[in-house]
């Protein structure tokens, strides 16, 4: 059974109208990069939670979580609402296996994400272990329009501190922006746009992680799945790592 902490905001940044990091001090805990808490806050007859990804690294003492606001979501339009010094309750222990533990080595790491699935994968890069296991790193972000591209200024600083190993490649669906792919990910792996923006393949040496979408995490598989790259299990380790988030 969950335990829950009181945690206290201390920041409730907008990233856009609906698209925000809550920003969140509670006492320490430990988690593994990757991994999810669920936020809660109490309703008229019952607790309201949600699963979210901690973007935060497991040695920052501040939590941070990317939420979307869902205009008739049960608990993300009270979330938007939160100032410093509201309180929010955090599940414990943290859960989760999409972790850099459950990923075999290899060459390449791919990190696909559309939407607040980027979170984890946020959380994964500011630890050592992406850095020291895998040649390269290859960033993707799935967006509808450019201004939901978060965490810029973090994701510079890793490529100035890793300019040869980080690749980051951002992907709106809804407007055309230069230096920007447009379209699916799935769309943009079949058509070899992707690939070729990064200057990776995808091939035996990549490990690729799936997280955002349902419809993209289907897509992805399938269509990598057609080009040799399997499932990873832990009895029968693979190339293909999925995280769907609802």
């Amino acid at each position: 059974m969950a335990q829950w902490l009181t945690g206290k905001v201390v920041e409730n940044y907008r990233w856009n109208d609906t698209l925000f990091s809550l920003r969140v001090v509670t006492e320490h805990f430990p988690f593994t990069a990757g991994q999810f808490v669920r936020l809660g806050l109490q309703g008229e007859e019952q607790r309201i939670q949600r699963a979210y990804s901690l973007v935060n690294g497991p040695h920052e003492s501040v939590l941070d979580f990317l939420v979307t606001r869902v205009e008739d979501g049960l608990l993300s339009p009270s979330l938007d609402k939160l100032q410093p010094g509201d309180e929010v309750e955090v599940s414990q222990p943290p859960s989760g296996f999409f972790v850099l533990d459950e990923i075999p080595d290899g060459d390449t790491l791919w990190l696909l994400s559309t939407g607040t699935g980027i979170g984890p994968y946020l959380s994964i890069l500011s630890t050592d272990a992406p850095w020291r296991r895998f040649n390269k790193i290859v960033l993707v972000h799935a967006v509808r329009h450019a201004e939901d591209l978060a965490y810029q200024a973090k994701i510079e600083a890793w490529q100035q501190q890793h300019p040869e190993q980080l690749v980051y490649q951002p992907v709106v669906s809804r407007e055309q922006v230069p230096g920007i792919l447009k379209g699916r990910i799935p769309q943009l792996i079949e058509t070899g746009e992707l690939q070729q923006s990064v200057g990776q393949a995808f091939d035996d040496k990549s490990q690729v992680m799936l997280c955002g979408n349902p419809d993209m995490i289907r897509d992805c598989k399938a269509l990598l799945d057609s080009m040799g790259l399997k499932k990873n299990l832990r009895r029968k380790p693979g190339q293909v790592t999925a995280e769907q988030y609802w």
